[in-house]
């Protein structure tokens, strides 16, 4: 499953007031070094970090995918890698329990509940 890429109000907002307050002036200066300038290189700065953070999740993502199938690949090997030791050696053999199998002779055999007889 994908992970949800990140949106962002405040972002938006900014982007909106700065288009507003380059309506009144290209060179806006507010005072106490409060610049359109400044204002829109922190919009930039929020905007690239916002991309980065979106492309590690799909680099995230990608990296599952391929841990996923590099294991379910491992999981179909280890399962043959038992299956080949059971018929070269017998599934009632110290190389087969070796191998980390069960050996047929030490199975619990299934018990049969007894039912006292209905009256």
């Amino acid at each position: 499953m994908a992970r949800t890429k990140k949106t962002s109000k405040i972002l938006e907002s900014a982007r909106t007031r700065l288009a507003g307050l380059r309506s009144i002036s290209d060179t806006l200066d507010l005072g106490d070094d409060v610049k359109l300038s400044d204002y829109e290189a922190k919009i930039n700065g929020t905007n690239g970090s916002l991309e980065n953070y979106n492309s590690s999740l799909s680099v995230a993502d990608a990296n599952q995918d391929i841990y996923e199938a590099d294991e379910k690949d491992l999981k179909d090997y280890h399962e043959r890698i038992l299956l080949a030791v059971a018929v070269k050696y017998g599934k009632d053999s110290i190389e087969y329990q070796k191998a980390g199998g069960t050996r047929k002779s030490e199975r619990r055999k299934p018990k049969k509940d007894k039912k006292p007889p209905e009256e």
